[in-house]
């Protein structure tokens, strides 16, 4: 039967015509006419047909009513004169550009939407998946990110990272952290390259969703400490408020990072990511940038500033649509008499 689909012709419906009246049923037709069963059984259903069959009345012969040849191939020429309605999102229309330049910087449909209000996500994922199969669309496609593997829960198979004692946990944390009413309280994580031979520290306040990629020199408690030493640095003690972690051995020297930064530290329950789910979503959209199995060392501090820059510059479902920048910043900048100090530069 082949990929490629022809409409049928009046010489196939003047056959269905005949077949029906005799009492043929849809597979029978089909086997005739090497057509598909669903093709006619679309054909009948479109033109009327009574697809149950009538009991035949003793004398009479079988009578199944209801297609009729000429009426088919008549309103088959008039839905083809008929003009379709333009798609909202025609592949060759401005507003397309527009969602095409945004779904290359990594911005998910729903992020689209959200912004730019003349369009819905369904649109532009039906716009994706209506194109036809080929570079684009595989370009596109893989931009989507449904189509990342699975996180698998860390409760299976045995936790190998060794275990520290006496860490603050996440129950101590205060209300202010927990409740995510204001920044500077912050969950982090380590990303690990091929082999665990490389890493990235990555940081989120959870009150804006602000992003911080760290460069580490290993996965190391020492690399650990000098990497978020230097990151948390740069902002105002008002930004600096506690670090939520897990409970990875790279965090050894915690009591020497909250020294050295004022923050408090607390460490969520072992096998228990829920604890930390701003961070570990943010893990999943940066393996956008930094995929499974790669090398990590090979990026610069400048080039995770990119990335992190790329990820504040989205706007994101849960602050309004509002970018993670625009929401941090402006907290940052608020008057001093707000309560807040402005960010070093």
């Amino acid at each position: 039967m082949g990929g490629h689909y022809e409409h049928l012709g009046a010489e196939e419906r003047g056959t269905i015509m005949a077949l029906r009246s005799q009492g043929s049923g849809v597979r029978e037709i089909a086997r005739v006419l090497t057509r598909a069963p669903s093709t006619i059984l679309r054909e009948l259903r479109r033109n009327g047909d009574q697809l149950g069959r009538r009991k035949p009345i003793i004398g009479r012969p079988l009578r199944v009513p209801g297609y009729d040849a000429r009426r088919a191939g008549e309103r088959a020429r008039r839905l083809r004169r008929k003009r379709r309605v333009a798609r909202k999102l025609d592949p060759g229309g401005p507003l397309w550009a527009q969602v095409h330049r945004l779904l290359m910087l990594k911005w998910s449909p729903e992020q689209i939407a959200g912004r730019l209000k003349s369009v819905s996500h369904e649109t532009i994922y039906t716009a994706i998946y209506a194109m036809p199969r080929g570079t684009l669309r595989r370009e596109l496609t893989r931009l989507l990110r449904q189509g990342h593997a699975r996180r698998r829960p860390r409760s299976r198979g045995t936790d190998r990272r060794g275990q520290m004692h006496d860490l603050p946990s996440i129950h101590l944390r205060p209300p202010a952290a927990n409740e995510r009413l204001v920044p500077g309280h912050w969950e982090g994580d380590l990303i690990r390259g091929a082999a665990n031979r490389s890493a990235v520290g990555v940081l989120v306040d959870r009150r804006t969703l602000f992003l911080m990629i760290v460069r580490m020199e290993g996965a190391t408690a020492q690399a650990a400490l000098a990497g978020f030493s230097q990151a948390f640095a740069s902002l105002p003690a008002e930004m600096r408020q506690t670090l939520t972690y897990d409970q990875g051995k790279e965090m050894a020297l915690h009591a020497e990072l909250a020294q050295s930064t004022g923050l408090s530290i607390y460490f969520a329950d072992p096998h228990s990511p829920w604890q930390r789910g701003i961070c570990e979503n943010t893990n999943g959209l940066l393996r956008q940038y930094l995929p499974k199995g790669s090398d990590l060392s090979v990026y610069s501090q400048r080039e995770l500033d990119a990335i992190a820059w790329e990820m504040n510059t989205r706007p994101r479902k849960t602050l309004a649509f509002r970018t993670p920048a625009e929401v941090f910043f402006e907290y940052c900048f608020q008057d001093r008499d707000n309560g807040a100090v402005a960010l070093d530069t």
